[in-house]
């Protein structure tokens, strides 16, 4: 399936410099596994930091330096070693994107009926609110809002709100001004990744009576 729905080039630029937090860099990483277009944009953000940068005034260097690292390279073997075959990112059987390699991939809890999630512990952001979801054909998440901005990966399924429809590969980023009410189509569950700069905001009793399970 082609991704429809795209990081905006605000985050992309955000990425390309680093400056990204932890958790919606890996959402957007596992966007940009499937997405040519918007890998294409990155690239052309790292070609215009390229081109600051050569007319950035060259640093003088010792008169030593390139000799010193030539006796570094000699006394290390340089000989390339094949890396071993990584085994895939999995949760269950589950197929994940390699951006969670490294993570602490929690297992999947019961949050409400129809619906699973899986806390994912990131090594570089302890505080960071990155989580799997995992909700049923026709199911439908509470209506809400978010406090910051929310970063969700389609992985597999479906699911449809006011904004369109959101399939694998595709990426939503939500704003604090944003409302709405995923509800997952109909023919497989639906499992995102999403990161959220804060917490989520939820509009009606049943989602903020659901708050504490949900954890976030």
């Amino acid at each position: 399936m082609t991704t429809t729905h795209h990081a905006t080039d605000e985050t992309l630029m955000r990425y390309e410099a680093g400056t990204l937090a932890a958790a919606p860099a890996i959402v957007v990483k596992a966007h940009l596994a499937r997405c040519p277009a918007c890998r294409a944009r990155v690239e052309e953000y790292e070609a215009l930091g390229g081109a600051l940068l050569e007319e950035t005034e060259a640093t003088q260097l010792s008169a030593t330096a390139l000799s010193d690292v030539l006796a570094m390279l000699d006394d290390e073997d340089t000989t390339p070693l094949a890396p071993p075959p990584l085994a895939p990112v999995e949760l269950e059987g589950i197929r994940l994107p390699d951006a969670l390699r490294g993570c602490d991939i929690g297992r999947w809890r019961w949050i409400g009926p129809g619906m699973k999630m899986s806390r994912v512990g990131v090594p570089q952001d302890p505080d960071a609110n990155l989580i799997l979801l995992k909700v049923g054909p026709g199911r439908a998440l509470p209506d809400h809002g978010h406090v910051g901005t929310e970063f969700t990966y389609i992985i597999s399924g479906s699911y449809t709100d006011r904004f369109g429809t959101f399939g694998p590969g595709d990426l939503a980023e939500m704003d604090e001004d944003v409302d709405h009410q995923p509800v997952v189509d109909n023919g497989a569950d639906c499992i995102c990744l999403a990161a959220m700069e804060g917490k989520m905001r939820f509009n009606n009793l049943i989602g903020r009576m659901l708050q504490p399970i949900f954890g976030i």
